[in-house]
């Protein structure tokens, strides 16, 4: 399919694959309420909202592969073998780098404004 209807097509696709990890993957749930939280966060500093917006989207994206990775190889390998689960663990393994960076991303994005509100100092 080529054109518009090749385009619909597709983003109904991935939009089904936005929507099975929400209902399926708590983790999911959980890192998209932080990204909303850490948004608000920036806003209400007013700094740091385009790092907090791409920390969150790397954070949902690893998440999003992890659960592909895990369903291809589930389906793969319906046996535990070493190979299957070195490549389950190698995908979480990204998720949670995804994280700790977003982590440290958050505090040195919002850090200082958070700080300066909470003790009235001035923003450096």
């Amino acid at each position: 399919m080529t054109g518009l209807r090749g385009f619909a097509t597709s983003v109904a696709a991935a939009s089904a694959g936005v929507r099975l990890a929400w209902r399926g993957q708590p983790h999911f749930r959980f890192e998209v309420l932080a990204g909303i939280a850490a948004v608000a966060l920036a806003v209400w500093l007013g700094t740091g909202l385009l790092a907090v917006l791409v920390a969150s989207a790397l954070v949902l994206v690893a998440e999003m592969v992890n659960t592909a990775v895990e369903a291809t190889v589930d389906l793969a390998s319906p046996t535990r073998r070493p190979l299957a689960a070195a490549a389950k663990d190698a995908a979480a393994g990204a998720v949670l780098v995804a994280a700790g960076f977003a982590v440290l991303i958050g505090l040195v994005a919002l850090g200082p404004a958070l700080w300066a509100r909470a003790t009235g100092a001035a923003v450096p």
